[in-house]
């Protein structure tokens, strides 16, 4: 896929919240985005959760059949309606230590070439991380193209809050996102993924649904400061995180009440992503907020009173922020098909400027 020709791609994401696959077209050269397409959502069921739950740090040597038959289900069924000139398939995070075993996504990339009759692009972190990376985040370089195509021309920042909490703050007037100056990008900390453990642990819940819990409780302080206290907040970036890294966090509740507890939780959230902003080279004029956090009125409260700029979901600006990250994935997709890098030192830490993915094409 040489040249700069524009692709319809569809990308596909899974995220660490565990909530289902995201499926989103988008039309692109690899660099400029011509238009959004179509999207859509296929969601676990709860027993399907329950088995990737179960599987859940675990690498590529054990035994993960039960855990894999759901994936590729449900990313085959995820596809029902599109018909994609590429794919690019995310996979779903087991377990991410790029300082240790590496970084693992689970998913065949060949298998779903093969069930949808298209191309697909896959394994997208291994190669950042086996080049001294920390493999993600991976999408600020869609992030800039997003930065570009609603015309920003000031330095701004994206939030994702989804398992994990990550920021990229950009420089619209870079002219490319491996332009000196262009890009940080790094994880600040544990977003959605330990409030929807807390809450499947007290109440049977997958999540608080629009934080209603959280608002009754209140913050307590002495656990939020042991939080802050943890060594991960005193790297500088890039740095990245896995989804279970913050687990103490269940511990420094567990004597509060449930309504206390989640209270406490989305306020670490908080204090994670004002932790965060020191470290970008200059205040974003806005930060535009994505995933599923940007549903949570309390937690957008929290961060609104703690950051001096607006704070907005993406749709204020016209994105869709429940797609951004499926998005991001074709995006890198055709960058990967075109031989563009994916990530570079100000996002990954990696060090030089790499592409990453696996291409995968059906017989």
């Amino acid at each position: 896929m040489k040249g700069a020709k524009m692709v319809k791609a569809v990308g596909l994401m899974s995220g660490t919240s565990l909530d289902g696959v995201d499926v989103a077209e988008l039309v692109t050269d690899g660099e400029r985005i011509e238009a959004f397409g179509k999207s859509g959502y296929r969601g676990f069921s709860d027993e399907e959760r329950a088995v990737l739950r179960a599987a859940l740090g675990r690498w590529h040597s054990d035994d993960l059949g039960a855990a894999l038959e759901v994936v590729q289900r449900a990313h085959i069924e995820a596809l029902a309606g599109y018909t994609p000139e590429l794919i690019g398939f995310h996979g779903q995070t087991l377990a991410h230590e790029p300082r240790g075993r590496g970084t693992h996504q689970l998913g065949d990339g060949d298998a779903l070439s093969e069930a949808i009759g298209a191309p697909v692009v896959w394994d997208f972190r291994s190669n950042d991380v086996q080049l001294g990376g920390e493999g993600a985040p991976l999408a600020p370089f869609f992030h800039f193209a997003c930065a570009k195509w609603i015309n920003a021309n000031k330095p701004l920042a994206f939030l994702n809050l989804g398992g994990v909490g990550n920021i990229t703050w950009i420089d619209p007037s870079k002219e490319k996102p491996e332009s000196e100056g262009a890009l940080l990008a790094f994880d600040t900390g544990p977003a959605n993924a330990p409030i929807n453990d807390l809450m499947q642990k007290r109440r049977g819940q997958s999540h608080d649904e629009g934080g209603a819990l959280a608002r009754q409780g209140t913050v307590e302080t002495g656990a939020l400061e042991l939080f802050l206290s943890e060594s991960y907040f005193l790297r500088m970036p890039p740095k990245s995180l896995d989804r279970d890294d913050f687990s103490v966090m269940l511990d420094l509740v567990s004597e509060l009440s449930d309504a206390d507890a989640a209270a406490t939780m989305t306020a670490m959230c908080a204090a994670a992503v004002m932790q965060g902003m020191q470290h970008c080279p200059s205040p974003p004029e806005r930060v535009l907020v994505c995933g599923g956090g940007r549903h949570n009125p309390v937690m957008m409260h929290m961060l609104r009173e703690a950051l001096d700029c607006p704070v907005e979901p993406v749709e204020s600006v016209g994105l869709d922020g429940d797609m951004l990250e499926a998005q991001a994935f074709a995006y890198l997709a055709v960058r990967v098909a075109r031989g563009l890098p994916t990530s570079g030192p100000t996002t990954t830490g990696v060090r030089a400027y790499v592409g990453g993915g696996t291409l995968s094409e059906p017989s």
